[in-house]
């Protein structure tokens, strides 16, 4: 220590060079990263300075001349800008660049003065409290820099990746289901099918030759104690900038109250603009915010996580609370697709959720997210049982005029026909459930050496579904009073069923097996169909002793008599029936012509004497025609020309 004390300068002249050392001794010692051995160092070596500026203040006053006459030309630098409102850094650059040196000048020159030991020295007291004022007004305007800076310099933020929004339709559950229509295959699989939402797109939020003037003002502002004061402003503008933005995306800012109470075409929208925005949020802004932060921030160890967290939180727990509010809501079956969305696109995220807020700080964020996702992941579970529900307790009172599709049928096979595109998720939520559906009843069919496809957790639980679906089907044919027409109803909707599937990706996972019993059932009906209505108008045409070689006069015109009238009143109601499918009405009415026609043509064929405008109404070419008609969904008469 004595050998210190012996190197201790004497010189009053030397005061601005031990001040300037124990400023840089300062600045190095408020740097974060630093290991206890280094830092130990320069706390003894900050202790080492102060007893060198007390022992210079111990030899005389005469040093503070000089400082006085730096702190005046420092002050001069600085004071000439508060007259001028032009901005510092919209200047040359030669004007920013001696304004911090001013800046730097006045802050060794404070460190310097408060190194020293008062002693009552009033004129020291004088030159620290002016050199402080200076040094205040300083930063105040490089803390208005700083704002002019980011603001003016802000990059306009239009990604890419803002065009990828969904365009899925909805598929909406209703009682009454009036509304349901058939949705064109090539619709289904537009989920986000323009772009490529995998990748990170990290842009400049701020244009980046101003990165070092902001890190500049930031050392300076650190250096001088004033990092609080940077921090509140970098936040401030950082924040506001996000905010904006977040509105631009139209993301509404609502409560859990207010979501809890919209409407579901309300919900639907707001549902997908969450799935999109929180893509664009934290895989492109935050992840750009991310790096601005550590551009300018790097050096300053937590501060740069906390302005990071604070610039973005208000927006994070807004996205945060919409999507608490739909987890914790009713859980109608019309929410399970967009609750997928909403489920894959955090499962998506949650790696860069993890990376942005890897900080302690930040794991409050990263835990209200992993636990976000189990609850969407269960509210889909529990909106996908609501949809089996809904399914098999849909009731009705009267019959689906015409036998045609019924609208639960469209909705169903609408709805399951998204399902594919969410198959892995499907098959992760399920996978608990699929032990209750996968029984001996529904599995044999599909034989021992199952297809991966076939027996996944989601396609057991759609072949459930189509189960359910028909059941609900056969009870609702039994309203119908009229044999045939029941059975032009399940052939309908048979038929309708393995036509969505045939014709979509459901077709791996129910299976050909599947598809060729169903078309035998479809097939089956269109037989029972023939069988109820049309059996018993041919059985008029029969010849009664098949070996003479003909009937009489009057059987023949009784027999003609009672197929005009069969055939009409069949013509009158039938014509009103749908068949909506144009192959399978097509396939229906040659099968019937061949049958009826046949029979028919054969039945005049037997007995050419007898055949007169008074016997014979229709000829086999009008009822051929006739048969045309049916099934149309338009019922028709004939005109009634003849009296029996």
């Amino acid at each position: 220590m004595e050998e210190c004390q012996s190197a201790i300068p004497t010189s009053e002249g030397d005061l601005h060079v031990v001040a300037a050392a124990h400023h840089i001794v300062k600045a190095l010692g408020a740097t974060k990263n630093l290991s206890d051995d280094l830092r130990k160092i320069l706390i003894d070596l900050d202790s080492h300075l102060s007893m060198i500026t007390s022992n210079i203040d111990s030899k005389g006053g005469r040093g503070f001349v000089d400082v006085e006459e730096r702190i005046k030309q420092a002050e001069r630098k600085i004071v000439i800008w508060e007259s001028d409102r032009m901005m510092i850094w919209d200047s040359e650059p030669r004007e920013a660049s001696e304004y911090l040196e001013a800046v730097d000048e006045i802050q060794t020159l404070v460190d310097g003065l408060r190194g020293l030991s008062v002693n009552e020295n009033r004129k020291q007291k004088e030159l620290l409290n002016r050199a402080v004022s200076v040094l205040q007004m300083a930063m105040s305007r490089l803390e208005e820099e700083l704002i002019h800076i980011l603001v003016q310099h802000r990059q306009r933020f239009e990604p890419k990746l803002m065009k990828s929004r969904s365009t899925q339709r909805d598929v909406v559950y209703d009682e009454s289901f009036v509304s349901v229509e058939d949705e064109p295959a090539e619709k289904t699989s537009s989920r986000n099918s323009s772009s490529d939402e995998s990748g990170e797109y990290i842009v400049d939020l701020v244009h980046a030759h101003v990165i070092p003037h902001i890190k500049s003002i930031a050392k300076v502002m650190f250096t001088s104690d004033y990092g609080q004061e940077f921090c509140e402003a970098f936040i401030g503008v950082r924040k506001e900038a996000l905010e904006q933005y977040f509105a631009i995306l139209e993301t509404s800012n609502v409560s859990i109250e207010d979501v809890l109470k919209m409407e579901w075409n309300s919900m639907s929208s707001e549902m997908n603009k969450w799935t999109w925005s929180m893509k664009i949020i934290f895989r492109v802004y935050l992840a750009s915010e991310k790096r601005l932060c550590d551009q300018v921030l790097g050096d300053f160890g937590s501060v740069n996580s906390f302005c990071f967290l604070e610039i973005s939180q208000a927006t994070i727990l807004c996205l945060l609370n919409f999507g608490e509010a739909i987890a914790m809501g009713p859980h109608q079956p019309e929410k399970l697709l967009r609750l997928l969305d909403m489920y894959e696109t955090l499962a998506d995220l949650l790696l860069d959720i993890d990376t942005l807020f890897s900080e302690e700080a930040g794991s409050f964020i990263r835990l209200q997210f992993h636990e976000l996702l189990e609850r969407l992941g269960d509210s889909a579970t529990a909106a996908f049982k609501a949809f089996g529900v809904a399914i098999s307790s849909n009731g009705c009172l009267f019959p689906f005029p015409g036998g045609a599709v019924h609208p639960l049928n469209k909705y169903v096979m609408n709805y399951i026909r998204m399902f594919p595109e969410y198959c892995t998720t499907l098959n992760l939520l399920l996978k608990d459930q699929h032990a209750a559906v996968a029984n001996p009843v529904t599995e044999p069919e599909y034989g021992q050496n199952l297809s991966l496809s076939t027996s996944c957790p989601m396609a057991c639980h759609l072949r459930s579904i189509t189960s359910s679906l028909e059941s609900n089907l056969h009870k609702k044919s039994k309203l119908y009073k009229v044999e045939a027409l029941r059975h032009i109803f399940l052939m309908n909707n048979i038929h309708y069923l393995v036509q969505k599937v045939k014709g979509s990706e459901l077709r791996r996972f129910f299976g050909d097996e599947w598809i060729r019993k169903h078309n035998a059932k479809f097939q089956q009906h269109a037989m029972n169909y023939e069988r109820a209505t049309w059996s018993s108008v041919v059985s008029l045409l029969k010849d009664d002793n098949p070996g003479s070689s003909s009937m009489s006069k009057s059987t023949f015109k009784e027999r003609c008599k009672g197929f005009s009238i069969a055939f009409e009143e069949l013509y009158k109601t039938q014509t009103s029936w749908c068949i909506p499918d144009p192959q399978l009405r097509e396939d229906l009415r040659i099968s019937t012509s061949l049958k009826v026609v046949h029979a028919y043509r054969t039945f005049l064929g037997r007995n050419p004497a007898h055949i007169d405008d008074k016997c014979v109404k229709h000829t086999a070419e009008d009822v051929e025609n006739l048969l045309l008609d049916l099934f149309e969904g338009s019922p028709r008469s004939l005109n009634n020309s003849h009296r029996w």
